[in-house]
């Protein structure tokens, strides 16, 4: 039997109506296995018959559907210990999107959300309602995503608003939260923000791409408000519209948001900075957690200051052994970012080439460490060159 012919038989072979969800969970517990199992197949006198099952079952993982393996929102949610979340992805709320975008190398699928109150236990906020998304990206040549070869901190997964700057609406203002992982050669993000539910009366979008905080580099603001990305943007980049219930939109709520977070915005390509917030990163056994936050006028520990004379006058001068103790602190914090993954070794190694200068330059006295009136500690050289 050639294989068009034989392909067209299989075809006609009918499935029962949990089929797919059995041989899924069956796939998976396979995969998982095979980690820890050899297999061994005995051919015998039914080898014709074994080579035809084998066949078989290799074109029904083919042709049935290749994303049999994939996880669905709320096995996301499970692999993240969000068992809450997870119900609330398989309940009546959860909005189910399954739209894929082709983009450089890879396919970009929104794959699902939904809002609600107190469904996370890993980065609670009581009482108040927060918005979870699940995207997932995965290689158009087939090559499997892993956590090592995948750059989670390379791409930005965002909502954003019409009407609203894309500087106004984003995870930096909406206290974002979010973890990747790989499973199955599959990459998943799971996003948590505040509910964008309440921007429901206009388009919501969800914004996946190849950089950081949104600027007029890559995104551009028309004249009615809606948002598209810039036409000579060429990273990975793919922008979904979001299906919401307008009857959720809390127009007074976001009057008031908007009122504290909207900025100035031009489509004219100006000199822009990624923006006043805080990454806070944390590699755990499933991937890696990261925490976008707005810095509420913070600098982030450790950022580079400048400083007028006038600023440091008006600081408090450390004692040379204090100021060498504050960077030795400073220095065992930075081995445990490295130790812990969450700092590159190129940063590692930037941070080591200046770190025993700057050490013996605090107890010799040619510099000088002083805590500024906003809290900072900060460095100089005595001859007045910048350290920090």
């Amino acid at each position: 039997m050639d294989h068009k012919t034989y392909r067209e038989a299989f075809d006609q072979i009918p499935f029962s109506a949990d089929f797919q969800e059995r041989t899924a969970d069956l796939l998976r517990r396979c995969a998982r296995e095979s980690e820890k199992e050899n297999k061994i197949v005995k051919f015998s006198k039914t080898k014709k018959l074994a080579v035809t099952i084998a066949a078989a079952v290799a074109l029904l993982v083919v042709s049935v559907s290749a994303a049999l393996v994939w996880l669905t929102p709320s096995q996301v949610a499970e692999l993240h210990g969000q068992d809450l979340l997870a119900e609330a992805f398989e309940g009546p709320d959860a909005i189910v999107i399954d739209e894929t975008v082709e983009t450089g190398d890879f396919a970009v699928t929104l794959m699902g959300l939904v809002s609600g109150k107190d469904l996370d236990t890993m980065n609670p906020d009581p009482g108040n309602a927060r918005t979870y998304a699940v995207l997932s990206v995965r290689r158009l040549d087939g090559k499997p995503l892993d956590n090592e070869t995948f750059d989670f901190f390379h791409y930005t997964m965002t909502p954003l608003a019409a009407g609203c700057n894309p500087n106004a609406v984003n995870n930096w203002t909406l206290g974002a939260f979010a973890s990747g992982s790989a499973e199955n050669g599959v990459y998943y993000y799971l996003l948590d923000t505040e509910s964008i539910e309440k921007f429901a009366d206009r388009t919501v979008y969800m914004a996946f791409y190849e950089g950081g905080a949104p600027n007029n580099t890559i995104f551009t603001v028309n004249d009615d408000g809606t948002i598209d990305f810039c036409d000579d943007f060429t990273g990975v980049h793919a922008l979904f519209t979001l299906p919401l219930d307008s009857a959720k939109a809390d127009p007074a709520a976001v009057e008031a948001f908007l009122e504290e977070h909207t900025t100035g915005w031009t489509n004219e390509r100006t000199p822009v900075e990624d923006g006043d917030y805080v990454i806070e990163e944390q590699k755990t056994e499933d991937g890696v957690n990261v925490t976008i936050r707005p810095a509420g006028g913070e600098e982030p520990e450790d950022a580079p200051y400048t400083v007028t004379p006038e600023e440091i006058a008006a600081g408090t001068p450390y004692a040379p052994e204090e100021a060498a103790e504050r960077l030795i602190a400073q220095n065992e914090r930075m081995e445990q970012h490295y130790a812990e993954g969450t700092m590159s070794p190129e940063d590692y190694a930037r941070w080591k080439e200046e770190y025993g200068p700057w050490l013996e330059g605090l107890r010799n006295g040619t510099i000088a460490m002083v805590l500024l009136e906003n809290g900072t500690d900060y460095s100089y050289n005595v001859s007045g060159e910048d350290v920090n």
